[in-house]
């Protein structure tokens, strides 16, 4: 019998499907304890993990069983996919599983920001009735910019569309969609210039770390708000912050950051008076959402092994 080891979390129907099929071991801390993994990992034909526990080289080697390494997620930066790659092993993300979670999200500080529902709120938390003192804007017929038109993209393009905003599009491969799509497709420069609300949707790789930097918030015309659910290190965010301070921005959403949890020294940047929303990696994280990514990684389970 094939063995499974789960280092994170997972629904706890869709672990009962693996343990009718697998010997499963399975604890959700476990990614806390990576010298406990390497230690074990030599008795695992199978690892399926989220987003916490790295799988480097020095994991990777002492893998000698590992066929399969399921991601209860999308983004692979916690893995060595070079190493995998060299070793055989095959690498499933659940690609898409938690897309609608994500867009609902990205509507929902859409509005937030825009409307100015954190400084509505500090505001009357401390008395004083900000109701003439700020002003907010609606939503309808204001451009959102997607920087990234994969799965999770073209579900909050979808979703954003629905609910009366202009759709435009920057991705490094969107000639191929160009003519396939009913959104505006931009350079990145003119994304940046056009849009009200910003919205990332990319991997972090050596050519998006720090893709928003102190050059692009200089070239954002309209004083948009920046919401990102991608990978953290795609803004920079100390230029994040002083683009807020300087008046070039209106806003931010951040549910992903350069150190997760979140490091104090960038917490002492963030004041009451803010217009910001700051969530700790959840976007695309439900109810729902974990039922999906779970019967979807154990479905690819059953089958790679069968």
């Amino acid at each position: 019998m094939n063995k499974i080891l789960v280092t994170e979390f997972i629904n706890k129907q869709s672990l009962d499907r693996l343990n009718k099929v697998f010997k499963v071991h399975y604890d959700e801390k476990l990614w806390k304890n990576s010298k406990k993994i390497i230690e074990i990992i030599k008795d695992f034909d199978c690892l399926i993990v989220r987003n916490k526990t790295l799988i480097n080289k020095r994991l990777l080697d002492k893998a000698k069983k590992i066929r399969f390494i399921g991601r209860l997620g999308v983004g692979l930066d916690n893995i060595d996919v070079k190493n995998c790659h060299l070793k055989n092993i095959y690498i499933q993300p659940a690609t898409g599983m938690n897309a609608d979670s994500v867009a609902e999200y990205v509507a929902s500080c859409s509005m937030s920001l825009i409307k100015k529902i954190p400084l509505f709120h500090e505001g009357t938390l401390r008395g004083r009735w900000p109701r003439t003192t700020i002003k907010s804007e609606e939503m309808n017929g204001k451009n959102i910019g997607i920087i990234g038109f994969g799965s999770v993209g073209k579900k909050v393009s979808e979703y954003c569309s629905r609910i009366g905003l202009n759709i435009l599009i920057y991705d490094k491969y969107f000639v191929k969609f160009k003519k396939k799509n009913k959104f505006k497709f931009l350079n990145l420069i003119n994304l940046l210039k056009k849009s009200d609300i910003i919205s990332l949707h990319i991997p972090l790789s050596k050519q998006t770390k720090n893709l928003i930097n102190k050059g692009a918030f200089l070239k954002m015309k309209k004083k948009p708000v920046i919401i990102n659910t991608s990978r953290g290190s795609v803004i920079n965010e100390k230029d994040l912050i002083d683009a807020y301070n300087k008046n070039l921005i209106s806003g931010f959403a951040l549910d992903v950051f350069e150190n997760e949890p979140v490091k104090r020294k960038f917490l002492k940047k963030i004041n009451k008076k803010m217009n910001c929303i700051l969530t700790p990696h959840i976007s695309g994280i439900t109810q729902q959402s974990n039922i999906r990514v779970s019967d979807f990684i154990v479905d690819k389970v059953i089958d790679f092994f069968n």
